[in-house]
């Protein structure tokens, strides 16, 4: 090799270096901008509609959720400081009941899809440190299903007033989260052994 050969090749390296860093940073813009649409949530929820018995049908992964097996349900009703209690209960892997109670608090009345919930101890629940985000992305009608979010696509859930419902629509929630950014490789589908 001479050393008229050095700036060419020096040039060359130049060249595909500086394009493969255009490509990486057009790869890693358009990643950024599919994470950063917003994750949009039903117009309005009627809380008197949305409180009850609500049994989780499918989930994505959760670090808190880890010790339940199955019969997954959470219970809201309203409480005394017009915030919304929350009562989550499952069956662990040995068959023993969990249960963990925290309050929702609402985010964008009078829309009402927008909450923050938190599990702290109810002596320090009114911080607002430790919440996470609870969005209604879709629900029908008759309230008898939900998907709820978060912003950041790394939780979710599908509930249903049934521990059975019908498998389409499941399937439709399910792919409604997908077309909305959810990655559904991880998604958990709750076994529910109550009829």
């Amino acid at each position: 090799m001479t050393t008229k050969n050095i700036p060419k090749a020096g040039f060359k390296l130049a060249k595909i270096a500086v394009g493969a860093a255009v490509l990486i940073g057009l790869g890693a813009v358009t990643m950024a901008y599919a994470q950063a649409k917003p994750l949009q949530t039903v117009d309005k929820v009627e809380l008197d509609r949305y409180l009850g018995v609500w049994y989780e049908i499918a989930r994505k992964p959760m670090v808190f959720q880890k010790i339940c097996d199955r019969d997954v349900s959470a219970v809201y009703t309203l409480n005394e400081n017009g915030n919304i209690t929350v009562n989550n209960r499952c069956v662990g892997a040995d068959g023993s009941k969990q249960q963990s109670i925290g309050e929702a608090f609402v985010q964008n009345a009078p829309f009402n899809s927008k909450l923050k919930v938190s599990f702290l101890p109810e002596a320090i629940r009114w911080l607002p440190v430790g919440r996470g985000d609870y969005w209604v992305l879709k629900v029908d009608e008759d309230y008898q299903t939900v998907l709820v979010g978060e912003p950041r696509r790394k939780y979710m859930w599908v509930l249903s007033r049934s521990t059975h419902p019908d498998l389409d629509v499941v399937e439709e929630y399910l792919s409604y989260a997908k077309s909305v950014g959810y990655d559904l490789s991880d998604i958990i589908h709750t076994q529910q052994t109550v009829k």
